[in-house]
């Protein structure tokens, strides 16, 4: 990179700040690019998901008019989609044969919805930064509240399918058995309340590992309470399932575990929610608690935490706009840690506070009397 030097000669450190600073330039626009081209990946995924074509190209090669017609779609736009997934590396072209197909590396991520690595039908959470950026605007120049109910609906099943592959992955044989005793007192048949279910996978799978053990699920949104129902009549524990529509501080009853997956850093007073589950549960019973993967240092969580950007601008657009949009408003946002964390329990009274296992995106707590 060429550097021009004043007649006279120069402060040598100058001139090697400037040239550093146009380096620093040069590789910062590289970056932005590839975050430009990370969102357009993805909305290509989330398109490429909703067509199906990602299970077509997994059989092998296939054209492009092969392709098209196969899931009914228009050829020449399906052509400029599978050049933007071979550029991204996603897709093989063979340019003799003029066939594509899709790498398999790539078949656990875009097509088994079953794999612990699954993640195309979650992208669709991505759509939703974009659908609801007015909303997000509006409240950083308000009060800064936007309840989840309030975003567009693809969030709601899109966050399901997001949480689903890990859940299946980890929370009976790894989550819950980390657990005192709770794998145990499921089997002999207890009381489970899911709280912020969502769209009821979790509630599901607890149902389905434990068949001596009713699971109640409890989420404020209609929405999701309706996909969960549904998720529920397909499962093959239905009728020890019960979906209600309910807020996190809202229900009674003896408890023999109660969970809290990935929900509890968006609501407004998580000490007393904290507290009422407290006051809910059976004696000896547990609180589980299943929170984004953090760092109690913020500085170190921003440089060495992997996905900590992803972390950040999801809990920017939706959890600290839900908590301030609620009584308290503690905001405690995604990466509060187990610090954050820790600090809720303790306020809430409880005694027995541990950190039970953790995953790349996850860190699970056990919460006591």
């Amino acid at each position: 990179m060429a550097v021009s030097i004043r007649d006279g000669g120069g402060d040598m450190s100058t001139i090697e700040q400037s040239t550093d600073l146009e380096a620093r330039v040069e590789a910062a626009v590289g970056a932005i690019a590839g975050h430009l081209t990370g969102a357009a990946v993805t909305s290509a995924i989330i398109l490429g998901d909703e067509l199906g074509l990602y299970a077509e190209l997994a059989e092998g090669p296939i054209t492009a008019g092969e392709l098209s017609s196969r899931r009914s779609v228009n050829e020449r736009l399906t052509r400029e989609w599978l050049d933007g997934q071979s550029a991204a590396g996603i897709v093989a072209y063979d340019a003799e044969a003029d066939t594509y197909r899709l790498l398999e590396e790539y078949a656990p991520i875009l097509v088994d919805r079953d794999a612990p690595t699954y993640m195309a039908a979650g992208a669709s959470v991505m759509r939703c930064n974009f659908m609801d950026l007015d909303g997000v605007v509006d409240a950083f120049r308000t009060d800064g509240a936007f309840p989840w109910g309030a975003h567009h609906e693809c969030l709601f099943r899109g966050t399901g399918e997001f949480f689903r592959p890990g859940y299946r992955t980890f929370l009976v044989d790894d989550w819950i058995a980390s657990l005192d005793g709770v794998t145990e007192r499921l089997r002999a048949g207890g009381r489970v309340l899911d709280v912020g279910c969502g769209v009821g996978h979790s509630s599901v799978l607890i149902a389905e590992a434990f068949p001596a053990t009713t699971v109640v699920g409890i989420d404020a949104h209609p929405g999701s309470i309706r996909l969960a129902r549904e998720n529920v009549a397909a499962s093959t524990a239905s009728e020890r399932l019960d979906m209600r529509i309910g807020r996190a501080d809202d229900y009674h009853g003896s408890y023999d575990l109660i969970c809290f997956f990935d929900c509890l850093h968006d609501m407004g007073d998580p000490v007393g929610i904290a507290r009422h589950a407290l006051e809910q549960l059976a004696v000896g019973g547990t609180v589980l608690v299943v929170e984004p993967f953090a760092m109690d240092d913020r500085e170190a969580n921003q440089r060495e935490n992997h996905f900590a950007p992803l972390a950040y601008i999801a809990s920017t657009f939706f959890c600290t706009p839900n908590s301030l949009s609620q009584d308290v408003g503690r905001a405690m946002g995604a990466q509060s840690g187990e610090a954050g964390m820790r600090a809720v329990f303790e306020e809430a009274g409880y005694r027995h506070f541990r950190r039970a296992a953790e995953t790349p995106f996850n860190i699970v707590y056990e919460a006591r009397a």
